[in-house]
């Protein structure tokens, strides 16, 4: 079975909202994530998180803590991955997609009353979410509103 790395950043900002993406394309449902993408060849998990926020909304960040690694397997695609998600501070830049998959159709701080009712790509990670927004500020952004 193949498996497949990525890597996805949790950013929260000084009105305690989360830094999400809206993805699809026109012909399925459209969905929010935190940004997330695939390990490059030759990327460390740490540096695959830092691109793909830089793609995904124009932002550039820092890394503050690896929150965790979440593994499982994708049945029906006879795929296995490994996501491993980090607390990221944003550091400069602003918010413009310049996705090169051109799956992103948005970007939006989302404070925790969105997060409970938004359509998510990964739904099962909505709990840690709404409890990481909910935890003690010690890693929250205070550059960016």
């Amino acid at each position: 079975m193949e498996t497949w790395y990525g890597a996805a950043g949790i950013c929260i900002n000084k009105s305690s909202q989360l830094l999400m993406v809206l993805e699809g394309v026109t012909a399925e449902t459209q969905k929010w994530s935190i940004p997330t993408g695939g390990l490059e060849k030759g990327e460390t998990f740490e540096q695959c998180v830092l691109r793909e926020i830089e793609e995904e909304t124009g932002y550039t960040a820092e890394i503050l803590a690896e929150i965790k690694a979440k593994k499982g397997v994708y049945e029906h695609l006879n795929i296995a991955y490994e996501v491993h998600y980090f607390a990221v501070e944003i550091t400069g830049g602003e918010a413009k997609i310049q996705d090169p998959d051109e799956l992103i159709l948005d970007i939006a701080w989302k404070p925790a009353e969105e997060l409970r009712v938004l359509p998510l790509s990964y739904p099962e990670d909505r709990e840690e979410l709404l409890a990481f927004l909910a935890a003690p500020k010690t890693l929250v952004n205070t550059s960016f509103t």
